[in-house]
Order: C-alpha cells, then sequence, then structure tokens
C-alpha cells in the first residue's frame, strides 16, 4: 500500500497482480525456530521435523500461507484483495499468490500493476522518491536493488526494478522489500497512535512528575 497510494493518486491503478515473498517471522517466533532448526538439521544430517509449516520450509518455498478458502485461494491471498480495496480504492482489482520463503525478516513482493492513465517508469520513480516511507534504490545492474536481508532494521519501504509492463497498457512492474516486524507491525502501531495524537483523538501520556 505504501508503493501504491502514491502511484494511484497520480494514474488510477485499475488492477494488480502480486506475488509475495514472505518472510518466517510473519507466522511468529515458533516459526522462526522452525527454520533454524531445518537447517541446522540438514546441515549435521539430522533428522528434518515439521510442526508449523505443512512442508519443510529451509531450502525450500510454500505456496501456502494460512488456511485455504474454497474458492483455491488462501486466507492470506484473501486479505491483500480485502484490504487493497478497504485501504486504497474499492475499484481496484487484485489477484495474489503469497509464498512463505526461508528468510528470517522481511517480505519481498514482484507487482505487475496496470493503470487507467499513462504513467511512465521515470515519473512513477520521481513520484515513489518523494513519497512518505518509500526509499527507491533502482540501478540497471548486478546489486542495485534491494534485498530483505538488507532491508532488515529499516522503516523505510524499498522499491527497486521500476520498468514498463509491455503486456498491458498503461503498466508498470515494481520489486518491493520491507522489514515486517517494523513496517508491517512495530513501526505501524506507533504511527497510527501518533496519527492519532496529531488528529486530538487521543491524548500522550505524561510523564510522572
Amino acid at each position: 500500500m505504501v508503493a501504491l497510494k502514491p502511484l494511484h493518486d497520480k494514474a488510477t491503478i485499475k488492477r494488480v497482480v502480486v506475488a509475495t515473498y514472505q518472510s518466517v517471522s510473519g507466522a511468529g517466533k515458533e516459526a522462526m525456530d522452525e527454520l533454524f532448526a531445518q537447517t541446522k538439521a540438514v546441515f549435521t544430517l539430522g533428522e528434518v521435523t515439521t510442526k508449523k509449516f505443512p512442508k519443510r520450509i529451509a531450502f525450500n518455498l510454500i505456496p501456502q500461507i494460512d488456511v485455504f478458502m474454497e474458492d483455491g485461494y488462501t486466507k492470506e491471498e484473501w486479505k491483500m484483495m480485502m484490504e487493497t480495496k478497504k485501504i486504497l480504492d474499492p475499484k481496484i482489482k487484485l489477484t495474489a499468490t503469497c509464498v512463505r520463503v526461508p528468510v528470517f525478516v522481511g517480505h519481498s513482493e514482484a507487482v505487475n500493476i496496470e493503470f487507467e492513465k499513462p504513467i511512465s517508469v521515470e515519473e512513477a520513480r520521481t513520484i515513489l522518491r518523494n513519497a512518505p516511507g518509500c526509499l527507491v534504490i533502482d540501478k540497471h545492474e548486478p546489486g542495485g536493488y534491494v534485498t530483505p536481508y538488507e532491508c532488515v532494521g529499516e522503516d523505510a519501504t524499498y522499491i527497486s526494478r521500476i520498468r514498463t509492463d509491455p503486456t498491458v497498457d498503461n503498466g508498470l512492474v515494481l520489486w518491493v522489500v520491507s522489514d515486517n516486524l517494523r513496517k508491517g507491525a512495530a513501526l505501524n502501531a506507533i504511527q497510527i497512535a501518533e496519527c492519532l495524537i496529531n488528529r486530538k483523538l487521543i491524548q500522550a501520556k505524561r510523564k510522572a512528575a
């Protein structure tokens, strides 16, 4: 949403196709422990056991996050569809495939966007560079992008690999990465509280004398 909002304001998003690559920390400490234990077992030729995930996560990908629904989508994918409409615009069409990856912290997304109005790569890059909470690192060279490992401990939503999608009119493709424990959880809570205080909907707790 952090990356889509400023682009939507400029060119109006019609449709989004997104594949997410979500770290195990999104499933909690037990999931992180399981990745660590399985990775250790692989290197020591020990037994790889699964508890938190339906299949082995170490050196593997699992195309399922949360439970399956009747239409074949998972609940995580359904939430992405619903939350995009709720937060951004109910007219936006979105389809998602959510994948759990053997990364401890940091969620990544490959995002294909179709707009109603024309928008160039250069325009999108400028808009995102000036957008709050966004940090563009987009060099067309080996390593000229951000990976989940590099975003850990940072508040920004990193955007890389901005390019035209030639398969649709007015299409762009983005690579988006952020620290899910900060921007996906702790930082969001703080920013919401700050917003409520600034709008005088709640009062900051006063320090004891």
